[in-house]
């Protein structure tokens, strides 16, 4: 194997190892804990190795996780989607959202909570978040400004959050996404 292609391997190994340990600590932790100082250690690099692969540090860290969030989000809400349209397009889409949420808390956290630095709604809107968005407006049939798509997604995260911290009741999901269903289904004039 050339040493080109053997340097790039390991630049890729370690910083899915550094990615790896920032989500596991932020999982059991919370992002606050999240330090270079402790991803260094708990991987065996040093912070200067660290930063090599990150020199915007932790922020740059999250947002990394974020986009891969992001990435896998709106590939599980795709394959929900499928060929569905209506009411069945709208729930497949919301369970496959509020599982990856609840799945995933502290990627989620970084996609939507924490600082990362990118724009939503905007021209210059990374394309991952874009395709994400695309995906719940197709649920919808939102073929407008995208205002339909918004008042979902809202209802989605805020669903995922009250959830998360033990406001609404897990089990009375299948009722909600109902709901949202019908709501989300029925013709907008």
């Amino acid at each position: 194997m050339p040493e080109q292609t053997v340097r790039q391997q390991r630049h890729a190994e370690r910083r899915r190892r550094i990615l790896d340990a920032a989500r596991d600590r932020a999982d059991a932790d919370g992002w606050s804990a999240v330090t270079t100082r402790h991803l260094a250690a708990s991987i065996g690099y040093t912070q200067p190795v660290l930063y090599g692969h990150f020199p915007g540090g932790k922020p740059e860290i999250m947002l990394a996780v974020a986009l891969e969030g992001f990435v896998e989000l709106t590939r599980r809400c795709r394959a929900a989607l499928g060929d569905r349209r209506g009411r069945e397009a709208v729930e497949a889409v919301a369970v496959a959202y509020l599982d990856f949420a609840g799945e995933h808390p502290a990627v989620y956290e970084a996609m939507f909570q924490q600082p990362i630095g990118t724009r939503f709604a905007s021209e210059d809107t990374v394309p991952d978040l874009r395709a994400g968005f695309d995906v719940l407006a197709a649920a919808v049939g939102d073929d407008g400004d995208g205002s339909a798509t918004e008042v979902f997604w809202g209802a989605l995260h805020g669903i995922s959050l009250l959830e998360r911290a033990e406001r609404m009741r897990v089990e009375a999901r299948p009722w909600r996404v109902a709901q949202l269903g019908t709501r989300f289904a029925a013709p907008r004039g």
